[in-house]
């Protein structure tokens, strides 16, 4: 039987995805032996901006605690809407995106996925 992990977000080493923004690590497959999900947070800085990708096979969802941003999305990345803190975001599995920050202030995010390893359903385009 599991017990449950308790992962110190002070004492996480924050690291830069595939997609080019930082995260701090939260609950993965990593951290804790996540086998269904994956919850970090992410840090945007002012005029930072994510490589477009998208998650095979995975849901993502986000939750912003502070800031705004912006992200790019659909066929083409043609769709373009903005979020701010309290907004939530889904994204399906498969969907182009590309998140950026056109701000002058950082904006902190809560994200999840249903892939539980930190970065092998990332697929840059």
């Amino acid at each position: 039987m599991k017990d449950c992990t308790i992962i110190r977000s002070g004492a996480a080493v924050p690291y830069t995805g595939k997609q080019g923004v930082d995260y701090v690590p939260g609950v993965s497959a990593e951290s804790c032996g996540a086998q269904g999900l994956c919850l970090h947070l992410l840090v945007l800085p002012p005029g930072a901006e994510a490589r477009a990708h998208v998650h095979e096979g995975h849901e993502s969802a986000i939750y912003v605690l502070e800031g705004s941003a912006a992200m790019r999305h659909g066929p083409g990345l043609e769709q373009v809407s903005t979020v701010a803190a309290g907004d939530f975001v889904y994204i399906p599995a498969g969907a182009p995106h590309q998140p950026f920050n056109p701000s002058d202030r950082p904006v902190r995010a809560l994200v999840a996925r249903t892939d539980p390893n930190e970065q092998e359903s990332v697929v840059l385009l």
